[in-house]
């Protein structure tokens, strides 16, 4: 086999192989995955708000169900 037909089927073999370790990345190319976006972290303070509305809810909303059973 000449040198230059060597050369082709190895390019060949190269793209082939290429083409299946694209299509087992993902299509992603094989680079590094995006990371995860961190979710921005929330004071004690803001729980607590938050909490504290919530419950308020929850009390008005049970004692409207308690309101209408009667």
């Amino acid at each position: 086999m000449e040198t230059t037909a060597l050369i082709s089927e190895i390019d060949k073999e190269i793209a082939r192989l290429s083409e299946a370790r694209n299509l087992l990345t993902d299509h992603r190319g094989g680079g590094p995955s995006k990371p995860a976006r961190k979710r921005p972290t929330m004071s004690a303070a803001a729980r607590k708000r938050i909490g504290d509305a919530q419950r308020k809810r929850w009390a008005a909303q049970k004692k409207a169900a308690a309101t209408n059973s009667k």
